[in-house]
């Protein structure tokens, strides 16, 4: 049976009813296959079980068949070294390394010790990232709260990455992947493109999460924004009943996210090349399920629909 193309539908407009004919476009629009990705799966370490050895994490997220892992900072170096190894010899990829003092200690500080500490545990994050052989570290650049407006936020955050975090990481050759939280910072995706860009560095990217933004925009639009800022990104799913005022996390494909347009919009992200599932984690028949909602969210179908014919 032959395929109608697009074209073939709107010569027929003339025999056919408006609506059955737009219905019949979008049929044909919804059969194309997406633009395809060259993106790898990641698992955040923290879904894996914590009871077992570095070796045997890893090899649990190889068997299920996870690309690599997202790490996060270790302060111990013989740890440190111990991690390298499995990651050697299991083969599974730590393609990044996620900062741990940027809430504590944040960079947004007026007090200049605090901003020291918050360099020295960057620094800590991207020795981890050269040691491990991960392409990026993520960073949560500023947080605002009572005593700092979002003002001082960036002009305090950006001249620290700039003149110290940059020289860093170059050296360690090593990007700073800038996230998006409930940081109450980057609140659209209009400003996060003008905080990348104030860096007119190649070391300075996004790191985009898909559930961060749910509350008050659409990940679509963000990543068809950001566009080749975005190196890295992080998968969960968000449900919220704005009527009962509460929200929770959930499973992929089980939340509000628009995974079928989500997945079309990262055409227009061509440098994303990792993404790292962020949720619970559990066992291999859990981390195993997990695994094929990516996939099925990367084919162009909703993470919880079977793919037909």
């Amino acid at each position: 049976m032959s395929t109608l193309t697009r074209r073939e539908v709107l010569k027929s407009t003339a025999a056919v009813p408006l609506a059955a004919w737009l219905d019949a476009a979008r049929d044909v629009e919804a059969r194309q296959p997406p633009a395809p990705v060259n993106i790898k799966r990641a698992v955040l370490v923290s879904m894996l079980p914590k009871e077992l050895s570095w070796q045997d994490r890893f090899s649990l997220a190889r068997a299920v068949g996870f690309d690599g892992v997202e790490m996060q900072t270790v302060t111990d170096q013989t740890e440190a070294e111990a991690i390298a190894t499995a990651s050697v010899s299991t083969g599974l990829t730590i393609h990044s390394v996620m900062n741990s003092d940027h809430w504590k200690y944040p960079l947004s500080s007026p007090d200049p010790e605090v901003v020291k500490k918050s360099v020295a545990g960057m620094k800590t994050s991207l020795m981890n990232a050269a040691l491990w052989k991960a392409g990026i570290v993520l960073l949560v650049p500023a947080v605002v709260d009572g005593t700092t407006t979002y003002s001082e936020a960036w002009a305090r955050s950006v001249p620290v990455i700039r003149d110290q975090l940059i020289p860093i990481a170059s050296g360690f050759r090593v990007q700073i992947g800038i996230e998006e939280v409930w940081n109450k910072f980057l609140l659209s995706p209009l400003e996060f493109n003008r905080y990348i860009d104030e860096f007119q560095s190649p070391i300075v990217k996004a790191y985009f999460d898909v559930g961060n933004v749910v509350f008050y925009g659409y990940p679509q639009d963000w990543i068809r924004t950001l566009g080749r800022r975005i190196a890295r990104l992080h998968l969960k799913d968000f449900k919220v009943d704005r009527g009962a005022g509460t929200f929770e996390w959930k499973n992929l494909g089980e939340g509000d996210i628009d995974w079928i347009e989500v997945r079309k919009a990262l055409a227009d992200a061509p440098n994303a090349t990792w993404l790292t599932t962020e949720i619970s984690g559990g066992d291999r028949t859990y981390l195993t399920d997990v695994l094929r909602r990516v996939d099925r969210f990367l084919a162009g179908f909703r993470p919880t629909d079977a793919p037909s014919g």
